[in-house]
């Protein structure tokens, strides 16, 4: 088993994590969970237990509301550091996942759409509200969007590093493309 100071383990759990090409957002929010952790036990991530582990994801459950999905993170983060940077056995640490409720995604009509797209005089706005509907791009994915990404020939849009650092293609409708040359290449 391999012992570091408090920060040193953290500092570890960062390279590993950039080792293993997690995305930024992801390294960050590991590191400010394990952090948060390690500063409100008053513990070194090395030396916390599995019930004391369990003992805070339970107190910032019900004080703060957290949602599965972030206590996923914190156990995700948790199992890193414990296995990669400490060398520890999971088994021993290991922690059941809770249950993540199911909600249907909001989804606008398509009147409601066309009514967003056309409020909008700006044909630019027009344009990206459209691409972004009709590809189902995420904003982070829109943001990134270069001009050579779509391709007018094959009626396609290449995402670059999007979700996951995946590129992926989608597809570029008809009438997107008819509302403004800016698309065509």
């Amino acid at each position: 088993m391999k012992t570091q100071t408090k920060s040193n383990a953290l500092e570890h759990l960062k390279r590993e994590l950039e080792f293993r090409n997690y995305s930024f957002r992801t390294v960050n929010t590991y590191c400010s969970l394990m952090s948060h952790l390690a500063k409100v036990s008053s513990l070194p991530l090395e030396t916390l237990t599995l019930s004391q582990f369990k003992d805070y994801l339970h107190k910032v459950v019900i004080e703060k509301g957290l949602s599965a999905s972030t206590v996923n993170q914190y156990i995700s983060a948790f199992k890193i550091v414990q296995t990669d940077v400490l060398g520890r056995e999971w088994e021993d640490f290991k922690i059941r996942r809770p249950r993540r409720s199911k909600r249907l995604p909001i989804v606008l009509s398509i009147e409601e759409m066309e009514r967003l797209i056309n409020v909008n005089g700006n044909l630019k706005h027009k344009a990206i509200i459209m691409l972004a509907y009709s590809a189902g791009l995420r904003r982070n994915e829109l943001l990134n969007l270069l001009p050579d990404h779509i391709d007018s020939k094959r009626m396609q849009v290449r995402v670059m590093q999007g979700k996951g650092k995946k590129d992926r293609y989608t597809l570029l409708s008809r009438k997107t493309l008819e509302v403004t040359p800016l698309l065509s290449k």
